[in-house]
């Protein structure tokens, strides 16, 4: 059986396709055949299913379903496209891997072009949050800039099926909680340049921790926002490679 567009990724084969058994996608890997009588079989099954305790395998089906969702590929169709997002997620593990060998270091962590974005959408963070009270003004800056990329992983994952983009977002929601790692260990001196040049009154983490009684735990936040974000972009950059080496590789 042949068929013009893949039933499950919605990919149309093209010349710049790898080659593949006519009957066989060459983005998804999958055998048209065998996925439609899958498909037509577990239909009756489904309905059965509606009857039965969610708790006997039905939980196990919805896993498997967002594991394949997860894991589309991108449309690999355009050879140059598919290079450009190579050499992005390239560029973005070196970035990783700068990140973390530098460590918690004011210098390096604010003085890269990131900082500057994420201190944007963290200044825009306290004006959204005003109405819902002082606390949540002065954390809404650094809960602002790591829901918005958080909120844009979720939005290509789930709205656009762009699931390469979204770990691109989810890069740099990890990134977001290295850049807040120095200003979180800064919480006991109150140190660093901040917007508006008072750093003593207008210090988001010195003001919250001292609030919560909690400065000697400056470092200890401050290395797990660090590590946190260390893992959250290694995992981004597992998922986006996967999701290229299924478009090179879809057998």
């Amino acid at each position: 059986m042949t068929t013009a567009t893949c039933p499950r990724c919605g990919h149309r084969p093209g010349p710049a396709d790898p080659d593949t058994h006519p009957g066989v996608c060459p983005a998804c890997g999958i055998a048209y055949a065998k996925w439609l009588a899958r498909q037509a079989a577990s239909e009756p099954e489904a309905d059965r299913a509606e009857t039965l305790d969610t708790a006997s395998g039905h939980e196990g089906s919805l896993g498997e379903r967002l594991r394949e969702q997860l894991l589309l590929p991108p449309d690999g169709s355009d050879p140059d496209r598919t290079g450009l997002r190579e050499l992005l997620l390239a560029a973005l593990a070196i970035w990783t891997l700068w990140f973390a060998s530098g460590g918690i270091d004011w210098e390096a962590i604010g003085g890269s072009f990131l900082h500057s974005v994420d201190l944007a959408f963290h200044e825009f963070g306290h004006l959204f949050f005003m109405p819902f009270g002082r606390t949540m003004t002065i954390l809404g800056g650094s809960l602002f800039q790591f829901l918005l990329p958080v909120s844009l992983a979720l939005y290509f994952a789930a709205w656009q099926q762009d699931n390469f983009a979204a770990a691109v977002a989810s890069w740099w929601a990890g990134q977001n909680l290295v850049d807040l790692s120095p200003y979180i260990r800064d919480a006991e001196y109150r140190g660093l340049p901040l917007v508006g040049g008072n750093g003593e009154q207008s210090h988001d983490w010195g003001n919250l921790l001292t609030q919560w009684e909690a400065v000697d735990s400056c470092y200890a936040l401050a290395r797990a926002s660090f590590w946190l974000g260390i893992l959250m972009m290694a995992a981004a950059l597992a998922w986006g490679a996967m999701l290229l080496w299924r478009v090179r590789s879809p057998r």
